[in-house]
């Protein structure tokens, strides 16, 4: 029988079974399956680990350190605070150079260097008294011999100012006086002025403070003179023994010679080494081991040299 139509156009049969990729796709599967297989052994050996960080190389804020206990919170500062026994609540910080530490830190909230009641304060001429008039409770007179008639300052530093004077008698280099001991504002006013008629404006400035910003007032500062057969002037103190003597051991009474000639330019004042003030034993102890030369350095606080008006 002759073939049909159907039989003699059909095509062969694909050996294949299932639907035939497209030339591109397969030769892309291809490349594919080759770069796999190509691929050294070592590319997918384990990852390499970063170096382990140790807490030491965190920063300690994010490892959510402690931070530093407030001396203020402890019941002993508090009651210390609280009765006016300034020595019992430096002690509760530490000692003087804890305490100047935690100051200078911020971490002192109950420590103002702005009350002149308490032997930290800072006075100078851009920290005027609070308030201007302020005047001490506690006066007694210097157990040194005079040559004014202000010879009242704070009992506490009457006490170790006198003390002062009898450890330069025994070591043998004269006996130590006083000129000026607490200034009231009125008193300050007319000092002031005085300065102001003979020496100008800058003049009096260099050497004395407008009232409202004088040591004097707290009644924690003194000038004290040489008194070999009778006693001298503040000008001719600092050629005396009296003098480096002071300079070297005033701070073991608890004073430090507030105007040196180094801390001029943060002072705003010219040398005055007869000008003592009283900090107390821990602190001008801290200050005298520390090397600092003026409180404004000791407090960390901005100099001065200038007044703001």
């Amino acid at each position: 029988m002759p073939s049909t139509p159907h039989a003699q156009h059909a095509a062969p049969r694909s050996p294949i079974r299932g639907p035939a990729l497209p030339i591109g796709i397969a030769v892309t599967a291809i490349g594919m399956l080759l770069s796999i297989a190509s691929t050294p052994v070592t590319a997918v050996s384990a990852p390499v680990m970063p170096e382990p960080v140790t807490v030491m190389q965190v920063p300690s804020v994010l490892v959510g350190a402690t931070p530093a206990v407030d001396p203020c919170t402890d019941p002993a500062v508090q009651k210390a605070l609280g009765s006016g026994d300034d020595a019992a609540a430096i002690a509760g910080f530490g000692g003087g150079a804890s305490f100047r530490d935690a100051v200078v830190a911020g971490n002192a909230p109950c420590i103002s260097l702005s009350d002149p009641a308490r032997i930290w304060v800072v006075v100078n001429k851009a920290r005027p008294l609070e308030p201007a008039d302020y005047a001490p409770a506690n006066l007694a007179g210097v157990p040194l011999q005079m040559t004014t008639l202000s010879g009242q300052v704070r009992s506490d530093v009457a006490a170790a100012v006198g003390e002062m004077a009898e450890g330069a008698a025994a070591a043998g280099v004269g006996r130590v006086g006083a000129n000026n001991g607490y200034r009231s504002y009125g008193l300050q006013v007319s000092t002031y002025d005085a300065h102001v008629r003979s020496q100008g404006q800058e003049g009096a400035d260099a050497g004395s403070a407008r009232p409202g910003h004088s040591e004097h007032q707290t009644g924690l500062a003194l000038d004290v003179v040489a008194c070999d057969g009778q006693c001298g002037g503040l000008d001719g103190f600092g050629a005396t023994a009296q003098s480096a003597w002071v300079a070297e051991h005033a701070w073991e009474y608890g004073f430090v010679v507030r105007y040196e000639g180094v801390g001029t330019a943060v002072t705003g004042y010219a040398p005055e080494p007869w000008h003592l003030r009283y900090v107390g034993m821990e602190l001008a102890a801290a200050y005298h081991d520390g090397g600092f030369h003026t409180l404004e350095e000791f407090f960390g606080l901005p100099a001065a040299p200038d007044y703001g008006h």
